[in-house]
């Protein structure tokens, strides 16, 4: 079995930081790719931040500058820092981890956290 656990989600004003954990715990041999989502009231899952297992990164528009992913490979958690938050930023926010749970498994398999709510107020 494999959980993901999210952490450091909160209210905070316009213009604050946050910093958000995901780490994975149970059956896990090998992350490839760490990836964080968010889902804001009424609006489609979008994602928010990429990173591969060769330290590659992608950032949406609207966050690249203010948000930086990076990942512990020796905790099996990725982190995302929020700076210069704005009330657009309030979501919903979700890590998605590419695992493979056992040595025999074949193929990565995708892996969502339960989400941490980010509010942001203005």
């Amino acid at each position: 079995q494999v959980r993901l656990v999210e952490s450091g989600g909160g209210l905070v004003q316009a213009g604050g930081s946050l910093r958000l954990s995901c780490a994975a715990s149970g059956s896990v041999f090998s992350i490839d790719a760490m990836n964080w989502f968010r889902q804001a009231p009424g609006k489609q899952r979008e994602l928010v931040a990429a990173l591969g297992s060769g330290a590659t990164t992608n950032y949406a528009d609207s966050v690249k500058g203010r948000f930086t992913i990076s990942r512990d490979n020796a905790k099996n958690t990725v982190y995302l820092q929020m700076n210069s938050l704005k009330p657009d930023d309030t979501a919903v926010y979700y890590c998605n981890l590419w695992l493979l749970a056992t040595s025999t498994d074949h193929s990565y398999r995708s892996y969502w956290g339960q989400g941490t709510r980010v509010t942001v107020s203005a």
